[in-house]
């Protein structure tokens, strides 16, 4: 069966590090394909050609190399190119847009993380970004297993794992608190189950929500 939607939907995912959202990204844009939804699956920080090299910047190397306040100014600058050059384009064509990551882990990560910067990001946010996604996933899992796992892989872009599992800890308790303080727009699964366990209840969520 295909859909035709002339509205596209804007579908991010929030969690920890190491939660399986990138995964669960994957799962959820090939299942929708199958369904008949024309998907973009897109990251930040990323997710178009200025923002990929941001991401380069920010996430790779020593953990102190930049201030919170320094990583706010560039992780806006990458979502307002992902915005202008993927996101708009995609949902004004009307497909459903999956983003691994959006301003809430900014409010978190940035704005938690090394003193109290929230409002800092919400102003830029305000400023430069200026919407919200549609809907947005939260994977919640343990803190342990999820930074033993995000070690795991072994990849450069570690600069917010080698923080330890007390900023985990803390990233998590922050994130539970966005499902609360907006909770029209988030969805809490349990992330410590297998994958395909996760995988579909989100898919029954997002159906939900394209319904």
């Amino acid at each position: 069966m295909t859909h035709t939607k002339t509205n596209g939907l804007f579908l991010t995912f929030e969690g920890i590090d190491g939660s399986g959202k990138s995964t669960q990204c994957r799962l959820l844009s090939d299942a929708l394909q199958r369904a008949g939804y024309d998907t973009v699956l897109t990251r930040e920080p990323g997710g178009s050609p200025g923002a990929e090299e941001i991401r380069r910047m920010v996430l790779e190397g020593d953990p102190d190399k930049w201030s919170a306040e320094t990583e706010i100014l560039l992780f806006t600058a990458a979502r307002r190119d992902h915005l202008e050059r993927t996101i708009v384009p995609a949902l004004a064509a009307g497909k459903v847009v999956i983003c691994d990551r959006f301003a809430d882990s900014t409010r978190m990560y940035q704005g938690l993380s090394r003193g109290d910067l929230r409002t800092t990001v919400d102003q830029l946010h305000a400023l430069m970004i200026g919407r919200e996604p549609d809907l947005t996933v939260l994977i919640d899992m343990d803190p342990t297993k999820g930074l033993a796992r995000a070690k795991a892989r072994k990849g450069t872009e570690e600069r917010f794992e080698d923080f330890g599992v007390s900023l985990q800890e803390q990233m998590r308790a922050g994130f539970l608190g966005l499902a609360q303080e907006f909770p029209d727009r988030f969805r809490v699964i349990d992330g410590d189950r297998t994958i395909e366990h996760v995988a579909a209840d989100i898919q029954a969520t997002v159906r939900q929500a394209l319904s």
